[in-house]
């Protein structure tokens, strides 16, 4: 077995597709023709959204939309690169919204945070030393 995906479910996956495609250059490798669902090309593991729609469809009353009046989803997903600051600036160009500032950790690494207009908590990070 093997980790494939990481869904998100947003209100516009075209728009969220075209926002990583500009903010971190990731490649769009799918997206249905009713524009509900798409992939970005990530590496190994694929980022996925899909359309809230879907997940109504496929989840009933039990799927409960993000609302930007709440904190930050209780998950994030982490992008890691050698350039922290100048991918995190691009980012920011690119209509992501800050979150929380570049800092330095105890263990060596460099991380800060940014939300996308569906409130996704994103994380970019340098590598940990000696990983």
């Amino acid at each position: 077995m093997k980790f494939g995906y990481t869904i998100f479910y947003v209100k516009d996956v075209q728009k969220t597709l075209r926002l990583y495609e500009k903010a971190f250059g990731f490649k769009i490798k799918f997206i249905t023709p009713e524009n509900d669902y798409g992939e970005l090309i990530t590496g190994e593991t694929t980022l996925s959204f899909a359309s809230q729609e879907l997940g109504k469809a496929n989840f009933g009353s039990d799927f409960k939309p993000e609302s930007i009046k709440e904190k930050p989803y209780t998950m994030e997903v982490a992008f890691v690169t050698e350039n922290i600051t100048e991918d995190f600036n691009k980012a920011l160009a690119a209509g992501m919204l800050l979150y929380k500032g570049i800092e330095d950790k105890p263990w060596g690494q460099k991380v800060g945070y940014l939300k996308d207009h569906n409130e996704i908590l994103i994380e970019i990070c340098t590598p940990i030393a000696g990983l």
